[in-house]
């Protein structure tokens, strides 16, 4: 199975499936002299732990990182990093009366189709479990930004409709939702608790935003920065919408409203509006990067479904075990973690844009 690598001087490499003997990545290009320990790590993979409320699923992981390699007295090598989640907590028999069946809203006919076999417990490579990888590797490449002074943040904006009309990230982790308003959150809670009683799901937007980003990020064709990161970002399971800055919304507007007019603030060049979001030809023009994913509500849900089997048999489904009615609130340290390492690795390639900095980054 190819697909599983991302990034060109920062590179990921993920594996694993939702109930094997763990999941982990491989991550290449990370300079040496960055001091890295395991606790950098889990502050990230904390954020994204099942169990952390009655809103995400029961699954009890701990998930407890291990660095295998690449870091030596607590600074990186420069050789590629190794990381491992074991999982501890894997219940496939919640699976075995699916193992014929054909989930809606999941990847299991295409897996049938595609490959002749499928790893029916939780998805395999298509649980949302795999993002562990991905926020593993996430942590790391913040923790590279935040020494050049860039910050990504991401947060809940939307909850099944519920929009924040404010935003206060230091809001964000005080409930269950990561709305950045408390008003929005109670709200969310009503509608998500009426989801749970009828057996269903919801769905959402995470909202990401970026400060520090230098002029430039981002290479102007195929590599666009807004292009990459929506590769990244539209490569999370459940993500089936992607935005920068106005977004959609840009269609029904104009070019004398839709412009960002520069001007001159105290010697440095600016924008009165962000309707682009931060980018402007596929780079960063300095200004914050704002992007937004839409997240489809969970499909594994109890209520009855009607679907066929492996036989071409028309069947009905309830799907039980342990599964997230909502996903929005695990997804946004994923949507973070995939903005980081995006964001990292055009800042690399950038390093190669101009043969006077090269020269002095060699005299």
């Amino acid at each position: 199975m190819s697909g599983s690598i991302y990034g060109k001087l920062f590179k990921i490499s993920t594996w694993g499936e939702s109930h094997g003997k763990g999941v982990g990545v491989v991550i290449d290009g990370v300079p040496s002299g960055l001091e890295l320990c395991e606790e950098d790590i889990q502050v990230f993979l904390d954020r994204r732990k099942p169990g952390q409320s009655k809103y995400t699923t029961k699954r009890n992981e701990a998930d407890s990182v291990n660095i295998l390699s690449g870091v030596f007295e607590g600074k990186t090598t420069g050789t590629p990093i190794s990381l491992i989640v074991y999982n501890e907590d894997q219940h496939s028999k919640d699976y075995s009366n699916i193992s014929d069946i054909y989930r809606p809203g999941h990847a299991d006919y295409c897996f049938d189709t595609k490959y002749g076999f499928r790893d029916y417990r939780g998805g395999g490579r298509s649980s949302g479990r795999e993002t562990i990888a991905r926020v593993a590797a996430g942590a790391v490449a913040s923790k590279i930004l935040a020494r050049l002074g860039i910050q990504v943040n991401a947060y809940a904006s939307e909850i099944a409709g519920i929009k924040a009309t404010r935003v206060d990230l230091s809001l964000r982790d005080t409930n269950p939702f990561g709305l950045p308003d408390s008003d929005a959150a109670q709200k969310a809670a009503t509608k998500a608790d009426e989801a749970i009683k009828s057996l269903n799901s919801l769905g959402g937007i995470v909202e990401c935003i970026v400060d520090g980003c230098p002029v430039g990020i981002g290479e102007t064709v195929f590599d666009k920065l807004d292009a990459r990161m929506a590769q990244a970002v539209m490569s999370i399971g459940a993500v089936k919408g992607f935005e920068i800055g106005d977004g959609f919304a840009v269609s029904e507007s104009d070019g004398v409203s839709n412009n960002d007019e520069f001007y001159m603030n105290n010697g440095k060049v600016d924008k009165r509006t962000n309707h682009s979001g931060g980018i402007l030809g596929g780079m960063s023009d300095g200004s914050r990067i704002i992007m937004r994913a839409a997240f489809k509500p969970t499909p594994s849900i109890a209520s009855v479904q009607k679907t066929v089997n492996k036989s071409g048999e028309e069947v009905e489904i309830s799907i039980h075990g342990r599964h997230d009615p909502l996903i929005v609130p695990r997804a946004i340290v994923v949507v973070e973690s995939m903005v980081c390492i995006t964001i990292l690795d055009l800042l690399l390639e950038n390093m190669t844009a101009r043969l006077d900095k090269i020269i002095d980054f060699y005299s």
